[in-house]
């Protein structure tokens, strides 16, 4: 009896244990993983230099999800892709990197409200710099409008100069494939 006794607290305590496991609360940045994930498919819209008399460019996106570690966006423009980010989760934290021409800054979410759509992103560091005066991101916000609409604005430094270019997306096909 005592065997029997000893073995129903010993599975007693792994299905707590397993309980605990199943319910504990997801983090704010595995979220906004998720809700990133709900973005696969294709993309258009435009993109502008705010405060730049140059008209707005045509735009389109593909998001999809690499494994399930991480979510891919690439932008193209004239039909070629101009610019990567990879949103992926690193402890409890959501980053972002962000592949440009020449550069990968390293972001990692500073604010998050799922509820509102609001991911805004913080320069962590940055590869492949060429000169510390050289264009890089430095911060990013994406804004979840709706199910089928979001906008990004990168801000940009070069040296002590500052822009930001803002791009307006909207969804045109729920399917997306990495090529």
């Amino acid at each position: 009896m005592r065997v029997m006794g000893r073995i129903v607290l010993l599975a007693g305590v792994v299905s707590l244990a397993t309980l605990g496991w199943a319910e504990a609360p997801e983090t704010p940045s595995a979220a906004a993983l998720a809700q990133l994930r709900g973005l696969a498919g294709e993309w258009e819209g435009t993109a502008v230099w705010l405060g730049s008399s140059k008209p707005p460019e045509n735009m389109s996106a593909r998001y999809y999800e690499s494994g399930h570690a991480a979510v891919v966006e690439t932008l193209i423009m004239g039909g070629a892709p101009t610019m990567t980010s990879v949103y992926h989760l690193d402890g409890a934290d959501l980053r972002m990197t962000h592949f440009c021409v020449q550069n990968q800054p390293r972001l990692k979410a500073s604010h998050i409200d799922v509820a509102k759509g609001i991911l805004d992103f913080d320069f962590v560091d940055v590869t492949n710099l060429p000169s510390p005066n050289a264009p890089h991101v430095y911060k990013a916000e994406l804004r979840l409008l709706a199910a089928d609409h979001i906008t990004i604005t990168f801000s940009v430094e070069a040296g002590d100069k500052q822009t930001k270019e803002f791009i307006d997306l909207k969804r045109v096909s729920h399917n997306a494939s990495p090529s």
